[in-house]
């Protein structure tokens, strides 16, 4: 975990993907903040952008924890996903590990279990909204 970054494919349209995710988060009660359309505001000012979109979300019972423990992860939180188009037509899921955050803002151990909990929703989130 190098770059602190998790990419898996997607079998759906940058779009559909978005659309699939938020709707999870919505069933599970996970607020989404925002969803921005890169591509949308690219084409706004006369540019070309393959589709990328990132959603912004997250549930104070599980980021408020880590930002008492440290709250620079406030800057991290809530958490986003990117569904992006490469020049192949191929879409993907991009999103930051939990752990590494949690390495980058330097929680301590007290925190692994809330740590290890996000991480699971999130893989499992991303990896439904990509099947």
């Amino acid at each position: 975990m190098t770059d602190g970054l998790t990419t898996i494919a997607s079998r759906h349209s940058v779009k559909v993907t978005i659309d699939r995710l938020a709707a999870d988060l919505a069933a599970k009660g996970i607020t989404v903040f925002a969803r921005i359309d890169h591509a949308g505001g690219a084409a706004a000012v006369g540019m070309a952008l393959r589709p990328t979109e990132v959603l912004i979300f997250g549930n104070p019972k599980a980021g408020t924890p880590l930002m008492q423990a440290n709250q620079t992860i406030g800057i991290d939180l809530p958490l986003k996903v990117l569904a992006w188009e490469d020049a192949a037509g191929k879409v993907w899921l991009t999103y930051n590990e939990p752990a590494w955050l949690a390495e980058r803002h330097k929680l301590g151990p007290d925190t692994a279990a809330a740590v290890a909990m996000l991480a699971g929703g999130l893989k499992n989130l991303v990896q439904a909204a990509a099947s």
